[in-house]
């Protein structure tokens, strides 16, 4: 295809109304389906200067602008409905960071992608709650602060501190959070209040390398870098009172723990090897896709299986990672208060996964279908009354975990129909960024970033203190416009409001 100046491009975007754009065929070669993404004003001058670069400089340098990657997803073998870009979308490897895409597993051509999933895989959430306010904390928020920061190990080289051998690992590749169950690390109704129950039970992990198990072994249990924290947070808003006391939050002011982390090395490394098998199995299968980092294989090939085992046992590597952590969390807490995590309340609200891809059950075309929905830097947001959410949150919709970024604040939101209807029950996962990481580097001095968020009372601590820039809130979107544009496009609902007031982080 020709390259296209600004001017053409805009022709195959059409908006629909106030928070969506479509992308029609043609706008990039071979869409199988239509594309679609979801703005605000200010989101979209983001997503439109973006794509105006791009053509600016016929696509040198870098990733593809995401409504690119949103049309070259919608070129994918097997894809149903449309590819769609949440308002926190941005570039990222193969899929667009913030996409989401189904396949119809009875299409025998239908494709997994580990692009789709991303590095990080089971990159999640998870709330806990507790009865403390806000005044009880502050006089001792610093030494909280500390107490969190020494009991998680946090960074780059960070290794965990819950005792861990080989066939330790094994057991809770497959076994999720029934392994933390069994090991005494989590309560019973934790798993209650996790996305697929703490555990996927196609994980095999035969089908994960000797390099991969390696690279995990002494990571789990910690919170690892980058974007990944723990955070005390205290509700500043609520929205739904009815849904929020459901989730045990009764008043402003009470205080919450939200921890953000994945599967460390050992998810990444079960990314890497399914690249390398994957292109293989395209050239033997003839599949054409637009970017080659959009490496896959068919659902029913023995490399899209494997992938899909080797998958389950990262995400499963996850829940037991955050799993440790919501032990360490509870342990560090209760020691300060001299009390026990039973007597604070120290409940997990939600867990979710925003880097998955799972099988599910879907209306399309008014059938219904079993699909492979790919969410990367996206959220399941299931409707009240779905079968999968927890019997608690039956009446309210499954919660939603939006972590905000360092020094901002986070929202739970809950799940709805209409974004059954028009997302696969998918909304945003987060802030978004705005900046790359090297951008960031060079553009911010750590040393204010830090005094800013002191400036808002906001104690920290952090084990690379140079890398904060590429975390810092100007790095990012502003989550509370993601929010509000998933909100009032109806695909899902604000329910609660956070505001940090100590942060952890690698």
């Amino acid at each position: 295809m020709a390259p296209r100046d600004y001017k053409q491009e805009l022709e195959f975007l059409e908006k629909r109304g106030k928070n969506t754009w479509r992308i029609k065929k043609g706008f990039v070669s071979n869409m199988n389906v239509e594309g679609l993404f979801y703005v605000n004003d200010h989101l979209e001058k983001l997503m439109f200067d973006e794509l105006r670069m791009h053509c600016k400089f016929q696509g040198t340098g870098g990733f593809l602008p995401a409504m690119k990657q949103i049309g070259n997803v919608a070129a994918l073998p097997g894809i149903v409905g449309r590819s769609i870009g949440l308002p926190d979308v941005h570039s990222g490897y193969g899929f667009a960071i913030g996409n989401m895409a189904a396949f119809d597993m009875d299409n025998p051509d239908s494709i997994v992608s580990p692009g789709g999933v991303g590095f990080d895989i089971n990159c999640g959430v998870r709330l806990l709650r507790t009865n403390l306010s806000e005044s009880d904390v502050k006089p001792v928020k610093e030494q909280l602060a500390q107490s969190m920061f020494n009991h998680i190990p946090v960074g780059v080289g960070s290794k965990g501190v819950i005792p861990m051998g080989a066939r330790d690992l094994e057991e809770a590749l497959e076994m999720g959070m029934d392994w933390s169950l069994r090991e005494g690390y989590i309560w019973a109704e934790d798993k209650e209040h996790c996305e697929e129950y703490g555990r996927m039970l196609q994980a095999d992990s035969s089908k994960v390398s000797f390099k991969a198990k390696k690279r995990g072994l002494p990571q789990l249990g910690t919170l690892g870098a980058g974007n990944h924290y723990a955070e005390l947070q205290v509700v500043d808003e609520i929205y739904n009172s009815q849904a929020a006391r459901k989730m045990g939050i009764d008043f402003k002011g009470q205080v919450c723990v939200m921890v953000h982390c994945g599967s460390r090395g050992f998810g990444h490394q079960v990314a890497t090897d399914a690249l390398v098998q994957m292109e293989k199995a395209m050239k033997r299968d003839k599949i054409e896709v637009n970017d080659k980092q959009l490496a896959c294989a068919r659902i029913n090939s023995q490399e899209g299986q494997d992938y899909l085992k080797a998958m389950a046992t990262a995400a499963n590597f996850a829940w037991v990672n955050r799993s440790s952590m919501t032990f360490l969390t509870r342990q560090a807490i209760s020691k300060m208060f001299n009390s026990t995590p039973d007597d604070l309340d120290m409940h997990v609200i939600y867990d979710v996964s925003h880097n998955i891809a799972k099988i599910e059950n879907h209306i399309v075309d008014g059938r219904e279908k079993t699909l492979l929905v790919h969410r990367k830097g996206t959220t399941r947001a299931f409707p009240p009354h779905h079968p999968l959410i927890p019997v608690d949150y039956q009446l309210t919709g499954q919660p939603v975990l939006i972590g905000g970024t360092m020094g901002t604040c986070s929202y739970v939101l809950t799940g709805t129909e209409q974004g059954m209807a028009e997302t696969f029950g998918t909304t945003c996962h987060g802030a978004g960024r705005a900046l790359s990481r090297a951008k960031s580097r060079r553009n911010l001095d750590y040393t204010e970033v830090l005094d800013k968020l002191q400036e808002l009372g906001i104690s920290i601590r952090v084990a690379s203190p140079k890398l904060v820039m590429e975390e810092a809130p100007e790095s990012y979107k502003n989550v509370t416009d993601v929010v509000d544009t998933c909100h009032d496009a109806g695909i899902s609902q604000k329910c609660i409001k956070l505001r940090p007031i100590a942060v952890i982080k690698g």
